[in-house]
């Protein structure tokens, strides 16, 4: 490929999606906080950057996949910010799930300096960011999404433009609802089927096959059953997304109270010092409050 893509953050989903463009073809050079954190791409081909300013001056295309809206904000938009450095013509494409307004904000800022501009988060976790099958959530103009198409083919196996800017993070926050009550059925099935003292193992494997079946029953569950609380999805992102979800309900008039109590649960899980594991780590906070000290954390 001849675009060089500009990567600025490589956690649990960032690397492995940078690495899937390095592996197509992709110019790719990288910007981490933590360089440690990029060291394993830098060793498969990719260029390492010491800003991220100096980053977006030569990049045809950057990406972002940071954790919270704040470091968007700074990285993006701060004093010496990285749109500032991006030369005209050059695309821009926030993988990062945010706030709807700042993704508006952003391709407003963009469009001042002659940059096309993407909201893009993703849903898959971990697992569709290794396997290149994520579900990739597209705000932003026409013309950018086709210009867009053959790296988002990289990463993603269902991408879809929803409509102008904020429109992606809309549709990601509209996935997270989704999940959050679910999440919650999930967990407290699992401790039911331990406490009732079933096989779990074989209990889960007979209702995934019928209306209780899901992707995070059949991803998730095997993981709680393991003791493996490593985070596909950090608990601490996931209370980020569901504040802003319900701010954006709240602005809208709209009432979301399965929402507001799965927010409730993953803070006492945070509580309970389980912020940086996975989002099914929230059965072991829910596990507590019947005095039941499995899974194993």
């Amino acid at each position: 490929m001849s675009e060089r893509v500009g990567w600025i953050g490589t956690g649990v989903m960032g690397a492995p999606m940078a690495r899937h463009l390095l592996d197509g073809g992709y110019q790719v050079e990288v910007f981490n906080r933590t360089r440690a954190r990029a060291e394993e791409l830098v060793q498969a081909g990719a260029r390492w950057r010491e800003g991220p300013r100096e980053l977006a001056a030569d990049a045809d295309v950057i990406c972002l996949m940071l954790g919270f809206p704040d470091d968007v904000r700074t990285i993006l938009l701060g004093d010496g910010g990285v749109l500032q450095a991006m030369k005209p013509g050059s695309l821009l494409i926030d993988f990062t799930t945010s706030v709807p307004t700042l993704a508006a904000e952003i391709d407003e800022a963009a469009r001042a300096r002659d940059v096309e501009a993407l909201d893009a988060p993703v849903s898959g976790g971990d697992v569709g960011a290794r396997n290149a099958s994520l579900v990739i959530m597209v705000g932003g103009s026409e013309a950018a999404f086709g210009r867009a198409q053959p790296l988002f083919s990289k990463l993603g196996r269902t991408v879809t433009r929803l409509g102008e800017a904020g429109s992606g993070q809309h549709t990601k926050m509209m996935n997270q609802v989704a999940i959050a009550s679910g999440m919650i059925g999930l967990c407290e099935a699992l401790l039911y089927a331990h406490r009732a003292g079933l096989d779990v193992e074989q209990a889960i494997e007979t209702i995934k096959g019928g209306a209780a079946g899901s992707w995070s029953l059949s991803n998730y569950a095997p993981r709680v059953l393991r003791g493996d609380l490593e985070p596909g999805f950090k608990i601490d992102h996931f209370i980020k997304d569901l504040g802003i979800a319900l701010s954006e309900a709240r602005r809208m008039n709209l009432s979301l109270p399965g929402t507001a109590l799965a927010e409730q649960l993953y803070v006492a899980a945070r509580s309970q010092g389980l912020g940086q594991k996975g989002t099914h780590a929230l059965a072991v906070a829910l596990a507590q409050l019947s005095n039941e000290r499995w899974p194993a954390r």
